[in-house]
């Protein structure tokens, strides 16, 4: 039996965030219960795979109602879990309850992953985040008191008219809190989103791209100096607590998606599921299925993500697994890019390993176009 990741969709939201490209949607509190059902029906029709981790993400999973908790919570007992699944669920401040965060206890859920992006009130509002910093404390504080002992929290950098200082601060405010992860992303100004719009007329005040790369230093020396150790260009953990889940999409390994826009990899196929929230729970209930593309990815395609995944991790990419995966020696393919990075001082190559320095991890993005065959 194949052991897979499983990640399970909630596309639901309080209110859509300026910077967001996600499938998620707000006012459609009124499909919740049609949807978790759909989304319950999925998750019961996977058969013979071994489940090592299941994130649950969205949208704003922590939004959804209670009874449409409770449906999905029947269908996630279905399904055949190893001994030391790790169970996330994402939530943003503000949309955590007892009720709820006892529930996911109940469901097994061992790890939360909370969504504060920046510790100063007028930054959240700028990003139209629904939730205060006194709302992330009290939600954080609620999880600690119920028993949850392996939290990661989100944060961004390159904010409209943020300083160096106010990351800083961010840093040091959050550190504070010893949270077990943290996800350190700088924004991305994504088309078809509120910020792009404001990009395009100008009137978004971004910091400069030198503000920005001090951001990302500060971002290294501080988290170092507090004992956090960086294991993914954007991710950091204390005391052995990797995500587990997000490192099989950086190791190339199986995963199945469920829920509206969910994407799976499985048995060298790609597939992804019905976006439209309405279309999804219609397709699950009528065919059983909501697939609308499904494809078998190619040995060079394959070959590509193995390289620009696995180079976001600081340890880079096994040379042995790449050859053992597909069969050839990892030179034969990529000898130029291989030869041009190391001797710049981009990239190190030892007996095992390939994998992106300080510098090279900078103009990652650069780098990694580069194994594009």
């Amino acid at each position: 039996m194949k052991n897979v990741a499983l990640y399970i969709h909630i596309p639901f939201c309080k209110q859509k965030c300026l910077y967001c490209d996600f499938p998620s949607y707000a006012g459609m509190e009124e499909h919740m219960i049609h949807y978790s059902t759909a989304l319950a029906k999925e998750i019961n029709s996977i058969k013979d795979k071994k489940i090592k981790t299941i994130f649950i993400g969205g949208g704003t999973p922590t939004y959804l109602s209670l009874a449409g908790w409770e449906i999905i919570k029947k269908s996630i007992y279905t399904l055949d879990t190893a001994g030391d699944l790790e169970f996330t669920v994402e939530g943003n401040p503000g949309t955590f309850t007892r009720e709820k965060l006892n529930l996911f206890k109940k469901m097994g859920v061992n790890r939360l992953s909370i969504g504060l992006q920046a510790f100063q009130d007028t930054l959240l509002k700028d990003l139209g985040r629904i939730h205060t910093i006194y709302d992330f404390k009290q939600s954080f504080e609620m999880a600690r008191d119920l028993g949850f002992h392996n939290i990661n929290i989100d944060l961004m950098f390159g904010l409209p008219g943020q300083t160096l200082a106010q990351w800083k601060e961010t840093l040091e405010n959050v550190t504070a809190l010893s949270p077990e992860h943290l996800s350190c992303y700088s924004l991305i100004i994504e088309e078809g989103t509120a910020f792009y719009k404001r990009f395009e007329q100008g009137t978004l005040s971004l910091p400069t791209e030198e503000i920005e790369r001090n951001m990302y230093h500060e971002t290294l020396e501080y988290l170092r100096e507090k004992g956090y150790s960086q294991y993914e260009i954007s991710n950091f953990e204390k005391g052995k607590r990797q995500c587990r889940h997000n490192l099989v999409y950086w190791d190339l390994e199986e995963y199945i998606g469920c829920g509206s826009a969910a994407h799976s990899y499985s048995d060298g196929f790609r597939y992804r599921n019905e976006e439209n929230v309405e279309n999804y729970i219609e397709k699950i209930n009528t065919e059983g299925s909501a697939i609308v593309e499904k494809k078998k990815n190619s040995t060079v395609a394959d070959m590509e993500e193995f390289m620009f995944m696995g180079l976001r991790k600081t340890m880079g990419i096994s040379k042995i697994e790449f050859t053992k995966r597909f069969k050839k020696d990892i030179h034969s393919v990529y000898e130029v890019v291989i030869n041009k990075y190391t001797s710049a001082g981009f990239m190190v190559e030892n007996k095992e390993n390939i994998f992106l320095t300080h510098e090279g991890i900078e103009v990652s993005n650069v780098i990694m176009a580069e194994f594009l065959l």
